[in-house]
């Protein structure tokens, strides 16, 4: 387990906050519905969605880190994760940090090794697609599974 210990697996993921197949089943009661709390409006366009990032270790974690809009690319990357969080880990666990993220294309552009390189952290050997997962995988897995459940309609109360 040691061997683990100072290992940060990160990734991102982004979330749906809308169903994927465009249709809003309703349960109301009878005679209710043109109600205001039973009338949704909807985005067609594909709004409703957000990015994530977060990292764990056995003995922490970083703050989830929400992206404000758009896609990951290099730039992104360097200045809103590995500045402000993997730098601050590698300070505080020291040179023994690896960094363990997916292989995805904006994590191997030649600006984030270069980051990686002056600030002395290692990254660790994993090939892209491999079959066993990143264990952050898990955590994505739960919090779409929790995203999914959610009733983004809330009946207002009754007085």
């Amino acid at each position: 387990m040691d061997q683990w210990a100072p290992v940060l697996f990160t990734d991102e993921s982004r979330f749906s906050l809308n169903t994927d197949f465009r249709r809003t089943f309703i349960w109301r009661e009878p005679e209710t519905r043109y109600l205001p709390y039973n009338v949704r409006e909807i985005d067609h366009y594909g709004g409703g969605g957000l990015m994530v990032w977060a990292g764990i270790m056995l003995d922490g974690r970083t703050p989830l880190h929400v992206f404000e809009s758009g896609t990951m690319t290099g730039v992104r990357y360097r200045d809103e994760i590995l500045e402000p969080y993997v730098r601050l880990f590698r300070g505080a666990v020291g040179p023994e940090l690896i960094l363990m993220d997916d292989n995805g294309r904006p994590h191997r552009v030649l600006l984030v090794n270069e980051f990686l390189e002056s600030e002395d952290i290692r990254r660790m050997d994993w090939p892209a697609r491999s079959p066993d997962l990143n264990p952050i995988e898990h955590v994505w897995d739960a919090l779409g599974r929790a995203a999914a459940t959610r009733n983004p309609l809330q009946e207002p109360s009754r007085k």
